[in-house]
């Protein structure tokens, strides 16, 4: 019974990594991934750095927490309504997978991609402008935990049902930008009001921002332990949602 539900598991791995693999060439280069998956966060940082003294440190914990978090939560609502329209999403469903390891498939191609480009963010912000990291494996758990976390974020609009990828980066943008700009992100917590830091502890991105902070400023206003156990328990929360969603969408037809 233990060696079958070990089998089962690996199987079941097998195939979201076969899934992830496929997206990764298929889709990592459409410029739609490129736009709002790799410049965006970009665009996002220098926006609203230009001018404004900020110590090299503080900047490359801030873009670090923006690459994380509108690149893993761009690739559900790009890739999912494009595979629709092109048929490759029912094929996968077809085959002898659950729908639960498809969507884990979904969900680390978005976090593998964020991993990546926060990977380069953290490079240049490194040898070029000689940053330091206070510490490293707090760096590496918010990474890895924040972009598994947006990415099963951008599921829950992947279940939009509908075969256009516009329909869906809309609200899904939209959704971003608002929990960008009630987060910690800009806004250092502690410069904020009463009210404005209860908003802000409603954001998971205000818990990754803090996060950074602590792996690369070396202090952060809350408990590293708690951003670490707040990012975990919101990608859970983000990804069961997001199967019901698609069940839903599957009875609709999509």
């Amino acid at each position: 019974m233990k060696d079958g539900w070990w089998q089962r598991l690996q199987d079941e791995l097998a195939q979201a990594w076969v899934v992830v693999v496929k997206d990764m060439k298929v889709y990592y280069f459409r410029p739609g991934m490129i736009m709002f998956g790799l410049l965006m966060p970009f665009f996002m940082f220098f926006s609203f750095s230009v001018r404004r003294e900020m110590a090299v440190a503080q900047g490359v914990a801030r873009l670090l927490a923006l690459t994380t978090f509108f690149t893993a939560a761009a690739a559900g609502p790009f890739i999912i309504p494009l595979e629709r329209r092109l048929g490759t999403y029912d094929r996968l469903l077809a085959a002898p997978m659950s729908l639960l390891t498809l969507l884990l498939g979904k969900t680390a191609v978005g976090a593998i991609f964020a991993i990546g480009t926060s990977a380069f963010a953290l490079l240049i912000g490194v040898v070029v402008f000689g940053a330091r990291i206070a510490q490293p494996w707090l760096l590496t758990a918010g990474v890895i935990l924040g972009s598994f976390s947006f990415s099963a974020l951008g599921l829950i609009f992947g279940s939009i049902p509908t075969r256009n990828p516009g329909d869906v980066q809309m609200p899904s943008t939209l959704l971003r930008w608002g929990l960008l700009f009630i987060s910690g992100v800009f806004i250092p917590l502690a410069e904020m009001g009463a009210v404005a830091r209860a908003v802000a502890y409603l954001s998971p991105l205000t818990y990754a921002q803090d996060l950074m902070n602590h792996a690369v400023l070396g202090q952060g206003l809350l408990n590293p332990w708690l951003d670490v156990v707040v990012l975990l328990l919101s990608g859970v929360l983000f990804l069961l949602p997001s199967v019901k969603l698609h069940q839903r969408g599957r009875k609709l037809g999509y």
